[in-house]
């Protein structure tokens, strides 16, 4: 039985399947759709919009051929720390050198949302502050050979076996970290 929106389709346009797996987690029937985004973000804009702008402009290249019955929803996280934006690293050094950096460090998460239909948008972030133990070189190195973690934000996935490891205290939302603040994109659904 659906939860929430029974009269509505939703669409997760999103190739993660821990985006996919957090929405299943809420009882709601959707499909996947995905496109190619160009993920650039102009660089005057503040650090703590990024994830949201991304989103933003996710759904934006959907907007066209989105149907009457149609919601759309769309998320981009990003991994603040010390004042830079870290993506998705392109290779295997850069991966290294994000995750020397988040080593012994306190970073933020920030997953933004944008969710619309053919008469309604609404976007928003949430943020997660998290905590890290030091890792060594050998560590890092195993958890990158390992996981490949080269899709996601920051060089890392807290379900993967770093955030048993290496992450210590959280404060926020785990699922934030994941990549989807569910609790938020619940309420603004069934707010709908």
């Amino acid at each position: 039985m659906r939860t929430i929106l029974p009269n509505k389709k939703i669409i997760l346009a999103s190739k993660s399947p821990r985006r996919q797996e957090l929405l299943k987690g809420l009882d709601i029937e959707f499909e996947i759709r995905t496109k190619d985004v160009n993920e650039d973000f102009p660089a005057e804009l503040p650090d703590n919009q990024v994830a949201a702008f991304l989103a933003e402009k996710k759904a934006a290249a959907f907007e066209a051929d989105l149907g009457e019955n149609e919601i759309l929803i769309t998320s981009d996280t990003t991994v603040l720390i010390n004042d830079k934006v870290l993506n998705k690293p392109n290779n295997q050094e850069e991966a290294v050198q994000m995750l020397q950096m988040l080593s012994g460090n306190v970073h933020h998460v920030i997953s933004g949302v944008c969710i619309l239909d053919k008469v309604k948008k609404v976007v928003f972030d949430d943020i997660t502050e998290v905590h890290f133990k030091h890792l060594s070189d050998h560590e890092i190195t195993h958890y990158i050979e390992k996981y490949h973690p080269f899709d996601k934000a920051g060089s890392y996935g807290v379900q993967e076996w770093i955030g048993y490891a290496a992450v210590y205290k959280l404060v926020g939302s785990f699922y934030t970290v994941m990549g989807l603040p569910v609790h938020k994109v619940y309420e603004a659904l069934k707010n709908w």
